[in-house]
């Protein structure tokens, strides 16, 4: 499986703060918003990632990110030269995703709780169809919601329904087989002309190929369009990292688990750092410091 980072958009509910850079640069606490998707897509154990971003903000990221190959992974990068829609990610990136089957995940969404690694590696092996993720919330109107039967078959899908069939909201995380590509070229714009994801979707559950995995309670799916919403998000990873001492969305530890890479290249990054508690971190898991 491949992986897809939709990173791009003008951010503009968070001007001035974005007037002059990518959302997904900006910092959540200690690292950059990307690292936070970037790393479910490593939990999910996926090695090969495309970038998509505006072509302003393209260089950027490769300055940030490199090539990937220092952890273990391989880093692609394309434009999308204006925004079509989620959906559009599958037809800018149809020939890195190749015959594979492909995660999508937007570059501005936060997730953590216990146990979700296990639903990541389950849904990463999709081969027939698509799996979505449902997230309880008060007010779904906003959002995506979900409809789903006991067994989380999904029965109904709808995009800021005025009527909601049920509470749970679809964050901006899908697994999908390599029928995606096609399905999303045959896709026709919406009343806004944009490919839409939730259009896509409901193509899967047509066909009864769409499935759910629910994030349960003690679960936290970050927003991070608004001014408070960077600034709730950034309190959140501060609050969780001192008092459990470990260090959320730290992409080298996520490849030294993985086994990417060695304790040696490990103690390497980790020294790159070394005037920061990032660093200081990173070097507390080979047992440098």
């Amino acid at each position: 499986m491949k992986g897809i980072i939709l990173a791009g958009g003008s951010g503009s509910r968070l001007y001035p703060i974005t007037k002059g850079i990518s959302k997904q640069l900006l910092p959540i606490y200690d690292k950059p918003m990307i690292y936070y998707p970037l790393s479910v897509l490593m939990l999910s154990k996926i090695r090969e990632v495309l970038i998509i971003s505006n072509p302003e903000y393209i260089d950027l990221y490769k300055n940030l990110l490199g090539d990937g190959s220092r952890l273990g992974m391989r880093y692609e990068y394309k434009i999308q030269e204006k925004p079509r829609g989620l959906a559009d990610a599958f037809i800018v990136g149809e020939e890195f995703v190749g015959k594979d089957s492909v995660c999508l995940i937007l570059g501005d969404n936060i997730f953590y709780g216990q146990g979700f690694v296990p639903r990541l590696e389950n849904a990463s092996k999709v081969k027939d169809g698509a799996v979505i993720f449902g997230y309880y919330v008060p007010d779904p109107r906003e959002f995506g919601v979900v409809e789903f039967d006991e067994n989380y078959n999904v029965s109904s899908i709808e995009e800021k329904p005025e009527n909601p069939k049920s509470h749970y909201a679809v964050p901006g995380l899908y697994y999908y087989d390599n029928s995606v590509i096609e399905r999303a070229k045959n896709l026709k714009p919406s009343a806004r002309g944009e490919l839409e994801i939730t259009d896509l979707n409901r193509e899967y559950l047509n066909e009864g190929k769409l499935k759910v995995e629910l994030l349960g309670r003690g679960f936290a799916w970050l927003d991070t369009g608004t001014y408070e919403g960077l600034a709730n998000a950034s309190n959140f990873v501060r609050t969780m990292q001192e008092r459990t001492g470990l260090y959320i969305s730290c992409l080298e530890e996520i490849a030294y688990r993985n086994k990417w890479i060695t304790k040696e290249e490990l103690i390497i990054l980790g020294r790159g750092y070394e005037k920061t508690d990032y660093g200081k971190y990173i070097l507390s898991i080979t047992g440098e410091i």
